[in-house]
């Protein structure tokens, strides 16, 4: 039994790409909804007294089209592009109008016919689209709004990649993100455009720097592989002398020891959002990146000179799930999402303000954490704690390493740091 809304997979062939049982489908509808060019190639193949609706700029009056029709007893066909449940309409219409009301008719995807052109296998490619409102160019910290954020993401993850674009997200800006985060050689774009249409063109194997200065026709499928492996690094715990800091040494870095028993502290799961105040160097804020893979880090550094050293450690390592602000906390933290972990490395004076305000920010379960050198701080925070009703435990670290001496080795301590991990009383 047909059901009263079909959504039509249709590609650039038109007419001449759709099987017989959806042509029938398509010409019985008594109200038609797509894209202005969709509608063009079925147009003349439609029933005289079909209803038309253009889509383009009202996406969200679609299900509103598709309740009215209905209650008025007619058939509705929706033209989607290709699969229209891969990155396409139907997700959003099975949740408005229902899956009862509801057959889909897909095409192949462009995804599918790119890898074909390609002459590649497809089943281990992560899909992603930019197919939304000019992101505008990719920057450094940019944040999980931005327009390729997810692409970005993925191509860290991921080896093989598709990407439905648009015409202001192409190639070249695709290209161009790629190179601006550090990528370079051991990346390849191939572009597919304007399939199935006389004009056809398959580029492939091409360079970031290659593709960030051609220009691509529209519309087309992006794909990225990755053609020599990423070197193997560690998760986290990285050496002091990694990082770019402060120089003469100053101890404005937590060091490898505090920095590995301060992560275990916070609980990362790999989204946790995360935030960093008083980023220093950014040793912390960075590694957390690393473990909150799907998740994202807020850091804010006061000094100007430590920012630039945490912005210079976060292109290094590529973490583009790092946004940093130069300026003291609280500034910018209302601008935050609220965090499921919160470090602080240095609080500018403002200790006791910043644990109320963290407190009443934190997720549920949520940690704070805090590394502390001086007695005077440590009671200001234990103070503000039991205040404030939190639940909180302090471990104190002292660590020593090996130094040569003569032909021997001896221990050399490091400075002893107060680690205090905090939850809101009434998440235990």
């Amino acid at each position: 039994m047909y059901k009263p809304c079909s959504i039509i997979g249709i590609l650039d062939d038109g007419w001449d790409g759709l099987s017989g049982h959806v042509r029938a489908r398509l010409a019985a509808a008594s109200c038609v909804i797509g894209a202005a060019r969709t509608l063009e190639l079925v147009a003349p193949h439609l029933a005289a007294q079909a209803k038309q609706h253009d889509m383009d700029g009202a996406l969200l009056r679609v299900p509103e089209w598709i309740t009215a029709a209905l209650s008025e007893g007619q058939t509705v066909a929706v033209l989607a592009t290709g699969d229209p449940l891969c990155h396409g309409i139907a997700n959003m219409l099975l949740d408005k109008i229902g899956a009862a009301n509801i057959e889909i008719l897909p095409a192949p995807s462009t995804v599918q016919l790119a890898f074909a052109r390609l002459g590649r296998p497809w089943q281990q490619a992560q899909i992603v689209s930019v197919h939304s409102k000019d992101a505008d160019e990719w920057f450094s910290g940019a944040t999980p709004q931005h327009g390729l954020y997810a692409l970005v993401r993925a191509v860290a993850e991921h080896d093989l990649l598709a990407a439905f674009t648009s015409p202001e997200n192409g190639p070249e800006r695709i290209a161009r993100a790629l190179l601006a985060v550090g990528y370079g050689d051991e990346l390849r774009l191939s572009v597919a455009s304007r399939l199935l249409l006389p004009d056809e063109e398959v580029n492939a194997d091409l360079s970031l720097s290659d593709a960030a200065a051609r220009k691509f026709a529209s519309p087309n499928i992006v794909v990225i592989e990755r053609i020599a492996s990423q070197p193997r690094r560690a998760l986290f715990g990285f050496a002091d002398a990694e990082y770019v800091q402060r120089r003469p040494e100053k101890g404005l870095i937590t060091k490898l020891e505090a920095r590995a028993v301060s992560l275990a502290k916070l609980g990362l799961v790999d989204d946790s959002i995360v935030w960093d105040i008083g980023a220093c160097s950014g040793s912390v804020g960075l590694e957390a990146a690393r473990i909150a893979r799907r998740g994202h880090v807020w850091a804010i550094e006061k000094n100007a000179a430590d920012a630039a050293n945490a912005r210079a450690n976060a292109k290094r390592l590529r973490a583009t799930n790092y946004t940093l602000l130069e300026g003291k906390a609280p500034e910018y933290i209302d601008t935050w999402p609220d965090p499921d972990a919160v470090f602080v490395g240095g609080s500018g004076g403002e200790l006791a303000t910043l644990i109320q305000l963290v407190l009443s920010r934190l997720k549920s379960g949520g940690r704070l954490v805090m590394n502390f050198v001086t007695f005077e701080n440590l009671a200001t925070a234990t103070n503000a704690l039991a205040a404030a009703g939190a639940a909180w435990e302090v471990v104190q670290l002292q660590a020593a390493r090996s130094q040569p001496i003569l032909d021997m080795h001896r221990l050399a301590a490091q400075n002893p740091v107060w680690i205090v991990t905090a939850t809101r009383k009434e998440t235990l």
